[in-house]
């Protein structure tokens, strides 16, 4: 095992650090550890991730369920859209993008900066949700679903979960909190639930005949990661889990930046 493969193994254990004191942002940590250094080819990356925060999520979902921070309820409304979602677009969507996609005469990209592109975007965008201020909601005894504009929400989660192989933990929570009125400690276990379902489900829809997958990397990988669920789980209770978001919010919005940066500028 060389050094790159050590540190990737030790930065995996942040993975599960981060899903469990925020519910979210597991695989925006886990794509470019992935690519950037275990040179992992980004949309395999993609499928990768989704198999270790799927895996991840899981046993924080129940130790969530445990503590009796899920509701199941939601976890079908919203889940449901999502893990269609997801496997329709890692299934067909995905591999029917081309390798080489020409915009214009002078401008072509592959699929690999493509999807590291659009993944940088997606980490823009949830660094932005991170960095503001959660709001605690007041649950309503009359407060009415409404289950049209969830289907939809939960279609276009899985879309984005599905092709930059995020878990879409940032984007389920702020739809629980304000779509479906949910606690915030609520939203943070049913959300893991949701991301569990789809991204194992996804990674299902990734599986292809004569795929060549490095179960090695990626157990080892994604054990690191479970044992970070459990070190993030413990300190949840120690850190103030706002002040933690915040700051792992402006960390992620340099990510972003720094990997549209190396796709488009320095390569």
């Amino acid at each position: 095992m060389d050094i790159s493969s050590i540190i990737g193994y030790l930065l995996a254990v942040l993975v599960g650090i981060t899903l469990g004191l925020i519910g979210s942002g597991g695989s925006i940590l886990s794509v470019p550890i992935l690519v950037y250094v275990l040179s992992v080819e980004p949309v395999l990356a993609t499928a990768y991730s989704l198999f270790v925060v799927g895996t991840t999520a899981l046993v924080g979902g129940v130790q969530k369920a445990r503590q009796q921070l899920v509701d199941f309820k939601k976890v079908l409304l919203f889940g449901f859209p999502t893990i269609l979602a997801v496997f329709l677009t890692r299934k067909f969507i995905v591999p029917a993008i081309p390798d080489v996609i020409t915009l214009t005469d002078f401008l072509v990209v592959s699929k690999s900066d493509l999807t590291m592109v659009v993944f940088a975007i997606v980490m823009i965008f949830a660094s932005i949700r991170m960095i503001r201020p959660s709001k605690e909601q007041n649950v309503q005894s009359d407060f009415k679903l409404n289950y049209l504009a969830i289907f939809m929400q939960g279609l276009f989660i899985g879309l984005v979960a599905g092709f930059v192989g995020a878990g879409g933990g940032f984007l389920i929570i702020p739809a629980l909190l304000f779509m479906a009125k949910t606690p915030m400690k609520m939203a943070v276990g049913t959300s893991l639930f949701i991301v569990a379902a789809q991204s194992l489900i996804g990674f299902i829809g990734d599986i292809r005949p004569g795929q060549n997958l490095d179960w090695n990397l990626l157990l080892i990988f994604t054990t690191s990661s479970v044992i970070g669920i459990f070190i993030g789980s413990y300190l949840s209770k120690k850190i103030a889990g706002e002040r933690l978001k915040t700051g792992f919010g402006w960390m992620v919005l340099a990510m972003g930046i720094y990997i549209i940066v190396k796709e488009l500028v320095v390569k």
